[in-house]
């Protein structure tokens, strides 16, 4: 990640990370042989929720390194990365940073919910995460997956289970199934084993599939 653009951030490890990890080991045999190949490394959150959910929006529907180059490019014109300095800034010089028109309206958008006060940001700790899910996909661009994103690397919510993100489905293939094609129903049956503690299992699949993590 490059660091020229934003001050360095201070990522934060869920205090339940060595539970759960003990608790997958113990249940799940493929937990049990993936888990110690990564034992020095834990999900991880920024503690800021704008910029949490910016990243995932320029993140949709493109690699992790050419989400990660945009984002660089987008961070550029924006050091302090807020909802008010965003709204500051010119459309052209976003389009230029390598975001689709689209993505501007949608992280403009954003960036009014945060700056008018429309999300319920200091309660979000005490809500259920389906509440969470409800309010964030009423702004543009966010839809379910995003907002499950935001639960695990945010809020390090432990039992999320983003069924709609190709990198599960493809990582339970692999691990589980021999590369055979999975159903949904296929995946909740596979999960099962890992609650409370699907959001930790999911990382830990991500990894078997690229060793480098990826954060919002």
């Amino acid at each position: 990640m490059s660091t020229a653009a934003q001050p360095a951030v201070q990522l934060l490890r869920p205090d339940f990370w060595d539970e759960a990890c003990k608790h997958l080991m113990k249940k799940d045999r493929v937990m049990k042989r993936l888990i110690p190949q990564f034992k020095d490394a834990a999900l991880q959150t920024r503690g800021n929720a704008f910029v949490t959910l910016a990243r995932s929006i320029v993140g949709q529907q493109i690699s992790v390194k050419a989400a990660q180059t945009v984002w660089d490019r987008f961070a550029l014109l924006a050091p302090q990365m807020t909802p008010k300095r965003v709204l500051k800034l010119k459309v052209d010089d976003m389009r230029a940073a390598g975001l689709s028109a689209r993505k501007v309206e949608y992280l403009v958008d954003l960036a009014v919910h945060f700056d008018t006060h429309q999300l319920r940001v200091n309660q979000w700790t005490a809500l259920p995460d389906e509440d969470i899910i409800a309010e964030l996909t009423a702004v543009r661009g966010i839809g379910r997956w995003t907002a499950e994103m935001f639960l695990i690397f945010h809020l390090t919510r432990p039992n999320v289970l983003p069924l709609d993100d190709v990198g599960l489905i493809n990582g339970i293939s692999r691990n589980y199934f021999s590369g055979e094609a999975v159903s949904r129903s296929d995946a909740r049956e596979v999960a099962a084993a890992w609650a409370p503690y699907c959001s930790v299992a999911t990382w830990y699949i991500w990894r078997s599939l690229d060793p480098v993590p990826v954060d919002y």
